[in-house]
């Protein structure tokens, strides 16, 4: 197996692919997955005044049915008037739980499980949050995460990343606050949301899994980073494990590209050798271009073992057999393909339907205008009809 420089592979390997790894199952304080793929947060822009509509709930159940076992709700706004501005968008409130419900059972009766994923626009004024402002945000993430579990949820996933609030926090480039929130020191700029995952452990008890997604880029830098050496990565990890995450969602553009010179370890690696807590990777899986290529007109290739997406999933299997993450995050193919699971089970890599920018449908537009602003290719989920995974 070799990389190329255009990020796709040449695959050299003369056997079959064997998937079976991938169809074990793992364990989460009391909750079994009996497979390692989870499909991401991905918005798809059907709500209404962030009510999930009944077609949500057909649309995770279809995934699930295909062979998902952990299905992650679109990034949902938590119980704060300042925590979105689009009616499009999810929210998790008292007046919409009862939709939510309805994902989760759809989700379970279709044999998945079923996260909701938390999450707050970000900041909305020129002027720092002041304390008030941090304890009513801290208390609307516990008010949602009740939610959550009164909905049905098997867990949640604390969304920190891609430029949102709580990445807004742990990004030192933006991050100047100086009242023990921010500044250059990792330690300042992660008590925000550890504090918030520390009161949602408190809220759900020990039992309720807690996922916490996080990336070094963002929607308006692909080169950004917030943590700058493996040490950084560490103290961050140890402090959110400490407060209550079970497990991490490392957010990558594509998954096999090392984290830091000198080490074949993407970020999932890093995050699984540094914590060891189950973890997620994440970018690109199954593809071999990214969102940018997509909108321009380029063409995935079809699937099959000898192909650059049969190489792409064989370098996913070389590092998940090599310990460097537990599960597999699979957004824009689970969304060309409710089926892409139960074919990659049963070997049946050529009839797998790639994922192109008509499959977003509602949000297909709102998208290709986010790409035309972009410097770069989106590989991440759908976060708010911007980006995938």
């Amino acid at each position: 197996m070799t990389a190329r420089s255009d990020g796709a592979f040449k695959l050299t390997m003369k056997n079959p692919l064997d998937f079976t790894p991938f169809f074990q199952p793992i364990t989460i304080r009391n909750l079994t997955l009996k497979n390692r793929f989870v499909m991401p947060g991905m918005q798809r822009g059907w709500c209404e005044a962030g009510h999930p509509p009944a077609r949500l709930a057909e649309y995770y159940a279809s995934r699930a049915k295909g062979g998902v076992q952990l299905v992650l709700s679109e990034s949902t706004a938590v119980d704060h008037t300042s925590a979105t501005r689009t009616w499009k968008y999810a929210r998790l409130a008292s007046d919409t739980v009862g939709g939510w419900a309805l994902c989760a059972e759809a989700v379970h009766k279709a044999g998945g499980h079923f996260f909701m994923q938390l999450w707050h626009e970000g900041a909305l004024r020129a002027e720092a949050a002041v304390a008030a402002d941090l304890e009513s945000i801290r208390d609307a993430f516990v008010r949602s995460a009740r939610l959550a579990r009164q909905a049905g949820a098997d867990g949640l996933e604390v969304h920190a990343c891609h430029g949102y609030l709580l990445d807004q926090f742990l990004w030192g480039d933006i991050n100047f606050r100086d009242d023990g929130y921010g500044g250059p020191d990792i330690a300042a700029r992660v008590r925000f949301p550890a504090e918030i995952v520390r009161a949602i452990r408190d809220e759900v008890g020990p039992e309720f899994v807690i996922s916490f997604r996080f990336s070094q880029w963002k929607l308006t830098s692909y080169t950004a980073r917030i943590v700058q050496t493996p040490d950084e990565l560490g103290f961050m990890l140890s402090t959110l494990r400490d407060a209550g995450v079970d497990m991490f969602h490392a957010s990558t553009r594509r998954f096999w590209i090392p984290e830091w010179p000198g080490s074949d370890l993407g970020l999932a690696g890093w995050t699984k050798r540094l914590s060891g807590a189950p973890v997620i990777a994440v970018g690109s899986v199954g593809l071999n271009v990214d969102l940018a290529e997509t909108m321009a007109g380029v063409e995935a290739s079809a699937g099959g073992a000898q192909t650059p997406v049969g190489a792409n999933l064989a370098e996913l299997l070389r590092r998940f057999n090599a310990g460097e993450f537990d599960m597999v995050a699979v957004g824009r193919s689970n969304i060309a393909d409710a089926d892409w699971v139960a074919k990659l089970r049963d070997g049946h890599l050529s009839q797998i339907r790639i994922f192109t920018i008509a499959d977003l449908g509602d949000v297909a537009a709102e998208a290709a205008a986010a790409g035309r602003r972009s410097s770069g290719g989106l590989d991440g989920e759908i976060d708010n009809g911007r980006n995938l995974q």
